[in-house]
């Protein structure tokens, strides 16, 4: 079946064309810059797989096909609303003010990569990543009921993928969000693929967002390979909990053209027919195109924006390379506010061994 033939929210189709009257808030400058970010997360993300094939990164999972997904999501939340991302979603934590060298360092087995500092002065109050499947969900649930006490207005985002929402996680979140009336915005990435594991294996309705009905919360599917639309009803979603009117489940409809992290080959499970066709709908050509016939855009634009995006990727990765690793001992470190004697014992074995492998050195 092609997902992308049934009914949903869409502006601008897979030929670049505009299938719609494009919202007032899509100019040609504000589209011009969602499409620059869309190609330095692609950048961004070649490098990053490149990274883990030459052993400079562990597992990765690569963002290729949602870049429009992440990029609406990051420029529509107001700086003080709250995201709790999934693993996959580092083009939203980028535009949220996130270092690249801060997801490479996560995904390099740092953990100091979760920690992010303040940005423009300000304390980050966006969670880091979530890797365990829909875990992520109860913490939104969490943070909304604290916002909504708090009464500033403020609104959170959770996101996860289509596999996620066949978890109970999923399900309990949707309907505490409902029963309490939270200023939270359910996003899902239906990429199509949870793993190995087909959409059409994980549920038997016709669209995710028909979840939403059971919690008494309101459920829109749209195109998540089409950046306005994306953008458009995440901003309405956001407008509409900000208002006191309740959580909103968005269905983005994408697919996921990479493997499902550097450990996977989807060749194993993954017709090469669907992905070829899949190509033809994903996000960054499609607004490309747009651009190009409004005049809006440039292929020596592009071009140099292309050199430009590989010089600001490659900054990120030799301050990535930079960073000095923490003594391995830090491990025991972070666990207990007072260590037992047996962990503290622990602890002086691995030094010792350290020093012996290093030659009697210690960092």
């Amino acid at each position: 079946m092609n997902v992308q033939a049934l009914p949903m929210l869409r502006f601008i189709d897979h030929l670049g064309e505009a299938v719609e009257q494009l919202p007032a808030w899509a100019d040609a400058t504000t589209l011009t810059q969602f499409y620059q970010d869309m190609v330095l997360s692609r950048t961004y993300d070649n490098k990053a797989v490149a990274l883990q094939r030459t052993g400079k990164l562990g597992t990765y999972p690569s963002h290729l096909g949602s870049e429009a997904y992440g990029i609406a999501i990051g420029h529509a939340m107001h700086d003080k609303d709250v995201f709790i991302p999934y693993y996959r979603d580092m083009p939203a934590m980028w535009v949220r003010g996130i270092p690249m060298e801060k997801n490479l360092q996560y995904w390099g087995g740092d953990e100091r990569g979760s920690d992010f500092d303040p940005i423009d002065g300000q304390p980050c109050r966006d969670l880091p990543f979530c890797v365990p499947i829909a875990t992520q969900c109860t913490h939104a649930v969490g943070v909304a009921s604290a916002l909504k006490i708090e009464g500033n207005h403020q609104v959170a985002i959770v996101t996860c993928g289509d596999g996620a929402t066949s978890k109970g996680d999923f399900l309990e979140s949707i309907n505490c969000a409902g029963a309490w009336n939270l200023p939270l915005v359910f996003v899902v990435n239906n990429n199509q693929w949870a793993i190995s594991v087909p959409r059409e294996l994980q549920c038997a309705a016709d669209f995710l967002s028909e979840k939403a009905k059971g919690a008494g919360i309101k459920g829109i599917t749209v195109d998540g390979n089409d950046i306005v639309a994306m953008h458009d009803v995440t901003l309405s979603a956001l407008d509409r909990a900000r208002r006191g009117k309740g959580p909103t489940l968005i269905e983005a409809i994408s697919y996921r053209l990479s493997d499902h992290t550097t450990a996977d080959d989807a060749t194993r499970y993954r017709p090469a027919q669907e992905l070829e066709t899949a190509w033809k709908y994903e996000p960054i050509s499609r607004l490309r195109t747009y651009l190009i016939q409004i005049n809006a855009w440039s292929d020596a634009q592009d071009e140099a924006w292309q050199q430009e995006c590989k010089q600001q990727v490659e900054k990120a990765v030799e301050n990535y390379l930079a960073i000095v690793p923490q003594a391995p001992e830090s491990a025991f470190d972070y666990l207990y506010e007072s260590a037992p004697a047996e962990l503290n014992q622990q602890r002086d074995e691995l030094i010792n061994k350290v020093m012996r492998m290093q030659g009697g050195h210690h960092g």
